[in-house]
Formats: structure tokens, C-alpha cells, sequence
């Protein structure tokens, strides 16, 4: 082969492997920029994604902070009330604006939340001015309600069809006349509920102040393992146990705790922990499977009481109860004469195919449980109940101590009420007549929750 012919065939082989990497490359950039543009709209999803989800949860927010205007009228409740209701539309007006929906699809909504904080804005200074509410103003918190009521629900619908992927949002984006898209998802169906508007367990109510660093009912001395072993053993019955094993001791929980694995005769496996000061039951939950629902829930109430009453946890009363899976779990707080305190709270799961005791956690009743001195100088419930709104159905429920958010508790008379649907709970202080906290109340499948 000659040589002119030896660098035609290097120089065909030379540009054709420069072709090949040429086209490597290509491929490899044209990758990477699809890569990166799956990147882009995957950030953009989620950013989008998370703006819905902040404004479904600050509309609810808000919706409950209107409930909770409807029930009273006393000026400096109603002003802290007033601030959070002010605030929470403030924020879902902010995340609305991150929606990737053009701004006149949304233009109502935003109007509407617009109004909706500067009329509780105006009605916060009424407040602070010593004004309480009119039943005018009262009768407009209604009607602002039942809006934010209707945009909470097309909201959390919306949000649910995103999840299900059965709408996304360039179909929001794109979103002209006829196109398919599910009706939820239309984001004109939101401005159809505000055309009219010209001018909004659980571990039940307080259980988040079971925490205390006197720990009050944590009473006796320190304890041995052992001695943790031992107790632990007959709270549980001896007779029923194969095996004790122990999984150490824990010092940097809320209580310090021996825990140990009690494997039953029946091959079952109960965890429980014991305190290392004054050995008491802080935990205990029995992994067993449960049969059906043989009892009804009333019955398994009264089975818990009769259960705490045998572990010497005297003079407990149900208040919350929340239903699951074939058991129900019913927060029971101390009840001193008359008086219901509801830091001193004992939860405990009980199975309805038997009424077996499977679960307790004593977490609240050890860290705030003592004897109170109870004032008598006490206003009358009638007395008590007069700032109420006069639309609102109540009943005077009884006494009861309440934690504050400064670490105090505060005797207060526990009011019960209706206005249209909304139930709450609201309380005020049994020396002067103010109002200390208003609860909203949700009914659910599982049980009441509170707001």
C-alpha cells in the first residue's frame, strides 16, 4: 500500500473516531442539560408543592382564629385572637404569591384575605382601645367564616389532587377556557366561593404543659435496676411472665428510666420503663394483636378508671379519647374535689375485643402531680359566662386548672358551647371573669381533637 493511500485511510480513521467522540459528547451534554432540566422542574415542583402546603395550613389557621372571634367579646381575649387571625392571613396572602398561577386568576382570594386582615386589624385596635366587640362585628366574623371555611376546603382538595398526580401545576399555569383539567383543580372554582364577598388523641387539650423541672409527683428515692426489675415484674403480674430482659438505663429523657422487655408466657413482648427516682411506672405498652371490638368505648373508659384505681392512681377522669386499629387511648387527668386539673394527665390504651390495659404513660401525672390549694373567693358561673357571645349555646361544665404559657395554672370555669357548627370549649377565670383560652373542637373518625 502506497503512502498517500496509508494517510487516507489514518486521516478517515481520525475523523471518524473525532465523529464518535464528537457524538459522545453530545449525547453526554445533551443528558446532562435534560438532567438538569428534570432538576430545575423537579426544585420548582417542590418549591410550588410547598408553598400550597403553607397556604392550606395558614387559611386553617386562620379559619380556627375566626372561629374562636365568634365566641367572645371581651376586649383583651378578643385582641390576642385578633393578632393570630391578623397574622395568619397575612402569611397565606405571602405564600399565595409563589403559586405559579397568574395573579388575576387568584385575584379574589387574595382580596379577600387582604380584608380579612385588615378588618381584624382594625378590630385588634377597637380592642386595644378598651372597646370590646358588637354583635355586629360578631355577625361579620360569621360571614368571613364561612368564606374561609369554603377556601380551606377547595385548598386542601386542590392539594390532594397534586398528590395523586392527577393534576399538576403547568396545568394551573396553562389554564385556559375548556381545558382538562378536574374541577377541584380549577383554580377559578376558589374565586366561585368568594364572588359574593364585598367587604374568612391526640393527646387532647393541655397535654403539651405535662412537662415540669419540679416534677412534683416524681416522690421517693433513688432505686437499684434490681429493684427496678422487681417492680416492674409485679406491675405487670409475675405469673404471666417467661422473661425479663433489660435494655439499659436512660438518663437524658424527661424522667430517668430502667426499660425492660418482658416476654409473656404467650410469647408476647411487653416494653416498660421505671423510674429510677421513687420507682415508678412511667411506660408500658403490650405488643399483641387484637381480635375485634367486642366492648363499646364507654366501657373501655371505665375499665381504665377501674385500672388506675388499682395502680393507686385515685380519683382520675376521662377527658379526651382518641380510637385506633381495635383500641382506644383516653387521656384521664386528676380530678381534686371538684376541680378537674388537667396537668396531671395519665394516658391510657385499652383493647376492645377484651378491655385488656395494653398501654399507660404516667409522664404528665409524675412531672406536675400535687395536692393544690384551691381558691375559694370565686366568681359565679354566671358571672363567668357573661362576655360570652349571646349567639353562642353553652353549658357550664365545671372548674377546672389549666397550665398558662408562664408555667403557672389558673382556676378557671370549663364552658362548653355551640355556635352554628363550631363547638369549642372556652375558658375563664374563676376570680376575675377574664378569658384565659378558647379551644376549637373537631369531631373525627378517631375522636375529638382540640385547636
Amino acid at each position: 500500500m502506497n503512502t498517500e493511500s496509508s494517510k487516507k485511510i489514518n486521516k478517515a480513521k481520525v475523523l471518524g473516531t473525532v465523529t464518535i467522540l464528537l457524538s459522545i459528547v453530545a449525547i453526554i451534554l445533551a443528558v446532562n442539560l435534560y438532567n438538569k432540566n428534570i432538576s430545575y422542574a423537579t426544585v420548582v415542583q417542590n418549591d410550588s408543592d410547598k408553598s400550597l402546603y403553607e397556604v392550606v395550613d395558614k387559611v386553617q389557621n386562620t379559619k380556627i382564629y375566626l372561629a374562636k372571634s365568634l365566641i367572645s367579646k371581651e376586649a383583651n381575649y378578643s385582641a390576642k385572637t385578633l393578632t393570630h387571625v391578623w397574622r395568619e392571613a397575612n402569611l397565606a396572602m405571602c405564600y399565595l404569591g409563589m403559586l405559579p398561577i397568574e395573579s388575576q386568576e387568584i385575584e379574589n382570594t387574595e382580596k379577600f384575605l387582604n380584608q380579612v386582615s385588615e378588618y381584624s386589624y382594625a378590630l385588634f385596635n377597637k380592642n386595644m382601645n378598651g372597646q370590646d366587640l358588637t354583635e355586629e362585628d360578631v355577625t361579620k366574623f360569621q360571614e368571613l367564616y364561612n368564606y374561609s371555611n369554603d377556601l380551606s376546603n377547595t385548598l386542601t382538595e386542590m392539594l390532594e389532587e397534586l398528590n395523586k398526580g392527577t393534576l399538576n401545576w403547568e396545568d394551573l399555569k396553562n389554564n385556559t377556557e375548556g381545558s382538562e383539567i378536574s374541577e377541584v383543580g380549577d383554580s377559578n372554582i376558589i374565586e366561585q366561593n368568594f364572588h359574593e364577598y364585598t367587604g374568612l388523641i391526640y393527646d387532647g387539650a393541655y397535654s403539651e404543659h405535662i412537662t415540669s423541672s419540679e416534677k412534683r409527683g416524681l416522690t421517693g428515692d433513688d432505686i437499684s435496676e434490681e429493684d427496678a426489675k422487681k417492680i416492674a415484674e409485679e406491675f405487670i403480674g409475675v405469673d404471666k411472665i417467661n422473661e425479663t430482659k433489660s435494655n439499659g438505663f436512660v438518663e437524658n429523657g424527661n424522667i430517668p428510666v430502667y426499660r425492660f422487655e418482658i416476654i409473656t408466657n404467650e410469647d408476647k413482648t411487653i416494653g416498660i420503663s421505671i423510674s429510677k427516682k421513687g420507682g415508678h411506672v412511667v411506660f408500658m405498652n403490650y405488643d399483641r394483636d387484637i381480635t375485634g371490638e367486642n366492648i363499646t368505648q364507654q366501657e373501655a373508659i371505665q375499665k381504665g378508671k377501674e385500672y388506675l384505681a388499682s395502680k393507686g392512681f385515685e380519683n382520675m377522669q376521662e377527658t379526651y379519647s382518641t380510637k385506633n386499629n381495635g383500641f382506644i387511648t383516653v387521656n384521664y387527668a386528676y380530678k381534686q374535689g371538684n376541680v378537674i386539673i388537667y396537668s396531671d394527665l395519665i394516658k391510657v390504651k385499652i383493647a376492645l375485643d377484651n378491655g385488656e390495659i395494653i398501654g399507660i404513660e404516667t409522664t404528665g401525672y409524675l412531672n406536675c402531680h400535687y395536692e393544690r390549694e384551691i381558691p375559694t373567693n370565686l366568681i359565679t358561673a354566671e358571672e363567668a359566662s357573661k362576655n360570652i357571645s349571646q349567639n353562642v349555646q353553652m353549658e357550664v361544665k365545671g372548674l377546672a386548672m389549666i397550665p398558662t404559657e408562664f408555667n403557672t395554672e389558673v382556676l378557671c370555669y370549663e364552658i362548653k358551647g355551640k355556635v352554628n357548627e363550631i363547638e369549642f370549649l372556652t375558658y375563664v377565670n374563676a376570680q376575675t371573669g377574664k378569658e384565659q383560652d378558647t379551644l376549637i373542637l373537631m369531631n373525627t373518625e378517631n375522636g375529638v381533637l382540640t385547636e
